[in-house]
């Protein structure tokens, strides 16, 4: 099982920056695809970007929302998972949950990012990210 601790979160103006982190610690070897989820207030968790674990040659994968203002990286020596978000936008204020899935990113990229969601089977308790214009 695995732990995994977020923060970075806070407040900031629209056209802002903030930078995510997701600490993991625990038995991550089962773990294939790690990713981003947020969920807004009444709405649904959504994906907004995964990254295969422990591959130095993996290529994130971005929900059209955020592709070209966020970018996810990984230190796999500090097993810690990173979201840049440049450009933030009012619509982006969620609370912001990395996740851990046993299946690989590449199977999950033939679904429907709606879809992708039921296979992260580890999840962290979130921060909170508020974009005010």
């Amino acid at each position: 099982q695995v732990q995994l601790v977020e923060s970075g979160g806070g407040s900031v103006q629209a056209g802002g920056s903030l930078r995510l982190s997701c600490a993991a610690s625990g038995y991550f070897d089962d773990n294939k695809c790690m990713g981003w989820f947020r969920e807004a207030p009444g709405k649904e968790r959504e994906g907004v970007a995964t990254i295969d674990a422990d591959d130095k040659y993996s290529h994130p994968q971005y929900a059209d929302s955020v592709e070209g203002r966020f970018t996810l990286s990984e230190d796999n020596t500090k097993k810690t998972l990173y979201l840049q978000m440049n450009n933030l936008a009012p619509e982006d204020t969620a609370m912001y949950y990395c996740a851990a899935s046993g299946r690989s990113c590449y199977y999950l990229s033939l679904l429907q990012w709606s879809d992708r969601r039921k296979h992260f089977n580890e999840w962290g308790q979130g921060t909170q990210v508020t974009v005010f214009s």
